[in-house]
């Protein structure tokens, strides 16, 4: 199974149990070893009193990158750490891009940037979050 092949496999069957990235409407773009791409589109229930993408959906775009990402290579893996600033509002209607890509890995250990853009390539906000495998996989390999 080539490198690529896992990661898909791996996303199949995270994305088959991730309710909640499904409930918020976020969609898988694209996975890769060390990388994986979703979007969202921002609906009015994402939008807080300002009228604008309230930051914990942002956070969660990110996160949820930055899972697929980290459990790309079928072993599995939890956040540990993660950071998020706010660079510019998204807006109601705006597509966000969250990109997730593995910066350092060592062991068990991980770190892991997201650049989440929206679809003008405007940056909305930089996350930076630590990975620390677990023991086990997402699914049997031959």
């Amino acid at each position: 199974m080539t490198p690529s092949e896992r990661a898909a496999k791996a996303a199949a069957a995270m994305w088959a149990e991730d309710a909640a990235s499904k409930w918020a409407g976020m969609e898988l773009v694209e996975v890769d070893e060390a990388r994986a791409v979703l979007e969202l589109t921002v609906a009015a229930h994402h939008c807080n009193g300002h009228g604008i993408c309230h930051g914990g959906v942002t956070f969660m775009l990110a996160d949820s990158a930055f899972a697929f990402a980290c459990n790309s290579r079928n072993r599995s893996t939890v956040a540990q750490t993660n950071a998020i600033s706010y660079v510019a509002p998204g807006r109601l209607g705006d597509r966000l891009r969250a990109e997730a890509r593995e910066v350092s890995l060592t062991g068990r250990s991980g770190i892991y940037d997201v650049s989440v853009t929206n679809q003008s390539g405007q940056t909305i906000a930089e996350f930076r979050g630590g990975a620390r495998a677990v023991g086990g996989t997402l699914f049997d390999e031959d």
